[in-house]
């Protein structure tokens, strides 16, 4: 069984953004890693009454995507996310071949990191309980203090302390092949949100997401995009389809039976391998669309960064003149897309994040309890 290095700690301390690093310099080195953020794979609400914070439903998860990664060929997963702040990652994931990793900072040190996130003070306050929790802690095998550094020393810090990563020699032979649900009929429904770069599919599908549950039914969210970070198949729609596929299946066993998917699909090939991982469950596809000049704009202004550093985010942070270069060929895509019979349109021009949701979610007739459009 491939080994896991997890890196944990209270929301601010940059988990996701150290994880990442140690992905990159990884695959530099073609040590052939994967990575999850593991809060991706536990949006499932209203959660089980029994798993209040999904931290079982997340460790299922990651067992699942753990299983199809080593047979896409990785030798390491990466994994970054929150973890129960007593008792440490779930005993799904737990193992010899697991290593925990917290990251912490000053409480000053997170309040000024959490005052440029998005939230609300008492959400920020949680954190930083949360944060003195963990400080108590004695689960996981290292603990780095970030307070003051950068990303790139703290990733240099977390390398160093768990020295030889992944353990050299490593076998992968060592764990059978495990049915993730790839070929089960597991039935539901999803709503898959499409559409060229920058056009703003994962902002527009998530606040539908969010209006779909005030019918009240269990509802999951999946980014396929997020799920498939691995150095040794590399926009692979394959491992994608079998990822969603496992994630539908635990989600479905919790009780949810409708889902908001986004992912970049373009090609009818590539939508039917989706469509062949999940038999029983009804797709609808939707490609949002916007003007030449609107998808310009919207891509130009992530010059300016956003909200969340989202994994893999290509153009955050990036030099006008370099974006306006991937506006042209994201133009240049979408019109291709729009020769392709991948989804419905929906013309979301001049529209905001609310009015777009809402016109996605008409066009579909759909919420997490009705049936959309075919």
């Amino acid at each position: 069984m491939i080994p896991v290095l997890w890196l944990c700690g209270p929301p601010g301390v940059g988990k996701t953004a150290v994880a990442w690093e140690i992905y990159r310099r990884l695959q530099r080195d073609g040590a052939d890693p994967a990575y999850v953020d593991v809060d991706q794979l536990g949006i499932c609400y209203p959660p089980p009454a029994d798993d209040p914070d999904r931290h079982a439903l997340k460790a299922r998860n990651v067992a699942a995507l753990r299983t199809n990664f080593e047979e896409s060929g990785a030798r390491t997963l990466i994994v970054s996310g929150v973890v129960d702040a007593r008792r440490g990652p779930n005993a799904n994931i737990t193992g010899p071949h697991l290593v925990v990793v917290r990251l912490r900072a000053d409480p000053d040190d997170l309040r000024r990191r959490l005052r440029r996130r998005d939230g609300s003070s008492a959400q920020h306050q949680a954190a930083v309980e949360d944060a003195e929790v963990l400080d108590r802690s004695t689960f996981a095998d290292w603990c780095i203090d970030t307070t003051g550094l950068p990303i790139d020393d703290v990733a240099t810090r977390t390398l160093l302390a768990i020295g030889d990563w992944p353990p050299a020699g490593q076998e992968r032979a060592d764990s059978p092949s495990a049915d993730n649900g790839a070929d089960a009929h597991v039935g539901g429904k999803m709503l898959w949100v499409s559409g060229t770069t920058g056009v703003g599919k994962s902002t527009v599908a998530f606040r539908a997401y969010l209006d779909g549950l005030r019918s009240g039914a269990r509802a999951a969210y999946v980014d396929v995009d997020q799920t498939g970070f691995c150095g040794a198949a590399p926009s692979d729609h394959s491992l994608r389809a079998r990822n969603l596929a496992a994630l539908w299946r635990n989600f479905h066993d919790v009780g949810a039976r409708s889902a908001v998917v986004v992912g970049r699909v373009f090609t009818r090939s590539d939508a039917r391998l989706y469509e062949q991982a999940l038999p029983g469950t009804r797709l609808s596809w939707y490609q949002l669309r916007v003007s030449d000049t609107e998808l310009t704009k919207r891509i130009v202004s992530r010059s300016n960064g956003g909200s969340w550093s989202e994994p893999g985010d290509a153009l955050r942070d990036r030099p006008q003149a370099e974006l306006r270069a991937v506006a042209d060929r994201a133009i240049a895509a979408s019109h291709r897309l729009d020769q392709r019979n991948v989804g419905l349109p929906v013309d979301i021009d001049g529209l905001d994040v609310a009015d777009a949701a809402a016109r996605l979610l008409g066009l579909a007739a759909w919420s997490a309890g009705t049936r959309p459009h075919q």
